[in-house]
């Protein structure tokens, strides 16, 4: 009976976030569309950005080297002239909003509305212009060869873990110029100091630890941000988000680890957040007061910045690709060979 009551409230609440989508995405206005250019079987990207100039060149070029066919992006108010090269790039589709970011779930439900018209059967890839997915092989496999063999598993999502990425110095110190391989500067990462449990209602892992929670919620780990995401899943219509791109409605596409203690498939999203000019940027979200909770992660990095110091200690272990992420247990390619 408990069950049947469960899953009764996770599909009324996925029914009140698909409408939400409906009526949010109304309020889009498309910039560039070029989603006629989408063909059967692309893969996508769908990405929420605002004045992320400094990072979209390599986040595409990233993207783009594994195989992602087409962007769909939503420009939130930019007046650094991403929104105009975003919609000079002939992969991108662009739609633009001034709205509240907090109030469209911080950007889920744009996206929600976006997939269900456009990423339909589409294996997606939704990311911020800060997160960068490795996968085994990825160096000498495109996400083609991923998904086809995620296709012939049946499985409809791909899990990969946060890796947040830091300098050796503090972070504003660090020179980050469009177009840079943000990880020949912020290349290192912690190995360890990661806490998991399931949860038990989405039945998705729950995942928190690493430099941010050592350095700015020492006294308060319960609050670290979340680690655990689902950025890449063949796309339904009737799909949705609840919590960023941490878990998904229906809950079957969060059982993305085994119960039994097998190992499966799964990558890492490697995180370039701390470079510079990370000060002004922190500056500019406080004051909008867009961001989860009130903003408090935001105020940790205000704090962490005005210290003058950085992540990296004796501890960090510098960056050398997927086979040692694979090594320290990061990621998995579980029975893909």
């Amino acid at each position: 009976m408990v069950r049947v009551i469960e899953s009764y409230r996770l599909g009324m609440t996925r029914r009140r976030l698909l409408w939400r989508a409906r009526r949010q995405g109304r309020r889009l206005r498309p910039f560039a569309d070029r989603t006629a250019a989408i063909r059967p079987g692309d893969i996508l990207l769908a990405v929420v950005q605002r004045n992320e100039m400094p990072r979209l060149p390599y986040f595409l070029d990233w993207y783009r080297r594994l195989g992602v066919a087409h962007v769909l992006a939503v420009d939130n108010g930019s007046d650094d002239g991403s929104r105009d090269w975003l919609a000079d790039q002939p992969d991108v589709s662009v739609w633009t909003t001034p709205d509240s970011y907090r109030a469209a779930r911080f950007g889920m439900d744009w996206l929600t509305h976006l997939l269900g018209r456009h990423g339909h059967d589409h294996w997606v890839v939704t990311a911020d212009p800060d997160e960068f997915l490795v996968y085994p092989f990825h160096d000498s496999r495109p996400l083609a060869a991923l998904t086809g063999w995620l296709d012939a598993a049946q499985a409809r999502s791909y899990p990969a873990m946060l890796l947040d990425m830091y300098p050796r110095g503090a972070v504003d110190e660090s020179r980050y110029r469009p177009g840079d391989d943000p990880f020949e500067t912020a290349c290192w990462f912690d190995a360890a100091n990661y806490t998991i449990r399931p949860n038990p209602v989405h039945g998705n892992l729950w995942i928190q630890g690493g430099p941010r929670a050592r350095a700015m919620f020492a006294d308060r780990p319960g609050l670290a941000p979340s680690l655990n995401k689902i950025p890449l899943v063949r796309w339904r219509r009737g799909y949705v988000y609840t919590s960023s791109t941490h878990m998904l409605l229906p809950r079957g596409l969060n059982r993305v680890w085994d119960r039994l203690g097998g190992e499966r498939p799964a990558g890492c999203l490697m995180h370039a957040k701390f470079l510079s000019p990370m000060a002004a940027k922190v500056a500019e979200e406080m004051e909008r007061g867009e961001h989860f909770a009130g903003g408090q992660e935001y105020r940790a990095y205000a704090e962490a910045l005005a210290g003058g110091g950085g992540f990296w200690t004796p501890w960090s272990t510098r960056f050398a690709g997927w086979r040692q992420l694979e090594r320290l247990g990061l990621m998995s390619r579980g029975g893909w060979a």
